[in-house]
């Protein structure tokens, strides 16, 4: 017996762990954990849980159709895991590996205790397309800590193709199922069991074939057009996979696999740009992982020293209005209610009021990153991180001093208030010029109820790069 621990892999198809178990024995059962360390923080977003349940139902179905199950526990890997091991008398503990500075304390734990029972342990990397340490900087053999360079070598290098799937598995016998029970296995709980309660609908649905639906779709007529809408909020330009991807609902290689096919398949020089401006964000995606696993103290501060004493103002009351969606400036509040509505924002807008809280209103980039994480049901360390330290400046880029406009950027990527009037209805009957510019008079932002802006953006950019070259020195 093979005991496959889930973590972000919850899916049956191209799961590398779980296919090297299958290939060893046809009896293998998963596990996953609820686990408490992980569910008490105070920056887990309910959308994020309720995503994650239903992955889990789904996966559990799969298992049971296969013929096994996929084992349930609300306590911690460490705990669980050893026990399940030694009472099931399972040969080894197969699972897949994972960048994030808690979880690979977390698996050396659960890898010593495993080990002082001399139960053997088998680890895969399977959320990469390139696991740290294949792509390193040509000339010392260290990891980049700037993309540009990081997709030259990543995008040259072959990418291994989907792993074969199990087809049929064993599961437990009556006594094998009496040693779980007693060991405290639960049935998938629901948010408002664990405290989470959330009532919106999830941008994508949970579990692997939603996913894989959503990549067919995107795919099919999305993606030929990624460059350019992906930019737009009112527009469903991007493939909406983050998620799944965050959670294992798909693999990156059969994503991967699906871009390759449309870049054979397609017939002109305009398809194919589109088509790598999508592999490009695949490769951000594991530039930041790679990041996060080499510099694990990116989960902590910033990366640029000079960055790690910056004379943020942190007003509270500012950050206040920022969460609320109600700065006065129209495309940053109509993001955060989207954020705080939908439990995901789109892109363009994440850099904006990223952009907005850290250059406009000096508050630190920590307290966005957290506030996102408490919110994003895709939210992802790694990603979050290296976006947020992207936009404050803070982080790996050449050229850190960036900062964003909002009236600019409405103007060019909301040009018409489509995006400002679904999130902000309150104004959506003014004029199309003011929503964009946010230039609304005092005498209409009160009839509206909407605020006056809480800071001037060009006496605010002044300050932040008097800050910045006080800091850069």
């Amino acid at each position: 017996m093979i005991i496959f621990w889930h973590r972000r892999d919850l899916r049956i198809n191209d799961n590398i762990g779980l296919a090297k178990a299958y290939t060893r024995d046809k009896k293998v059962i998963g596990v996953f954990c609820l686990d408490p360390n992980i569910l008490n923080r105070d920056d887990i977003a309910p959308a994020r849980v309720k995503y994650l349940l239903g992955c889990l139902e789904a996966l559990k179905t799969k298992y049971q159709k296969l013929g096994s199950d996929l084992l349930i526990f609300h306590n911690t890997p460490e705990e669980i895991i050893p026990s399940l091991a030694e009472k099931l008398k399972a040969d080894a503990v197969y699972w897949n590996l994972d960048v994030e500075p808690f979880s690979r304390h977390r698996d050396k734990n659960v890898s010593q205790a495993l080990k002082e029972k001399s139960i053997e342990t088998q680890t895969f990397w399977d959320q990469l397309l390139h696991s740290p340490g294949e792509i390193l900087s040509k000339s010392n053999q260290t990891a980049y800590t700037v993309y540009t360079p990081f997709w030259r070598n990543w995008e040259a290098q072959p990418k291994s193709s989907p792993v074969d799937s199990p087809q049929q598995l064993t599961g437990l016998n009556d006594l094998e199922k009496t040693i779980v029970k007693e060991l405290g296995t639960i049935n998938i709980p629901s948010l408002n069991d664990l405290g989470f309660p959330w009532d919106a609908d999830l941008p994508l649905s949970p579990g692997e074939e939603s996913a894989l639906e959503r990549l067919e779709y995107f795919c099919q007529s999305l993606i030929y057009n990624y460059e350019c809408d992906r930019n737009y909020p009112f527009l469903d330009g991007t493939s909406q996979l983050s998620a799944a991807l965050k959670f294992g609902a798909i693999s990156v290689r059969t994503i991967w696999k699906k871009s390759q096919a449309e870049l054979t398949n397609c017939n002109s020089d305009e398809a194919r740009e589109n088509i790598i401006a999508w592999q490009k964000e695949i490769a951000w995606r594991e530039f930041y992982q790679h990041c996060l696993y080499f510099f694990p103290q990116l989960a902590e501060g910033a990366y640029r020293e000079q960055f790690k004493q910056f004379p943020w103002e942190n007003d509270e009351k500012k950050f206040q209005a920022w969460c609320e969606g109600k700065t006065g400036y129209p495309i940053v509040d109509a993001a955060m209610r989207q954020l705080n509505e939908t439990g995901w924002m789109h892109n363009r807008c994440r850099m904006i009021v990223a952009s907005f809280l850290t250059k406009d209103l000096i508050i630190d980039w920590r307290w966005g990153e957290k506030y996102f994480m408490q919110k994003l049901y895709d939210g992802d360390l790694a990603a979050n991180n290296g976006g947020w330290q992207w936009s404050a400046s803070s982080g790996m880029d050449p050229k850190p001093l960036r900062i964003f406009n909002p009236a600019s950027q409405a103007q060019k990527f909301d040009p018409e208030a489509e995006y400002i009037r679904t999130w902000l209805p309150e104004i959506r009957h003014l004029d199309t010029k003011d929503l964009v510019t946010g230039k609304i008079s005092p005498l209409e932002a009160s009839s509206c109820g909407y605020p006056l802006p809480i800071v001037d953006h060009s006496q605010q950019q002044r300050e932040f790069k008097r800050l910045y070259q006080l800091v850069k020195g």
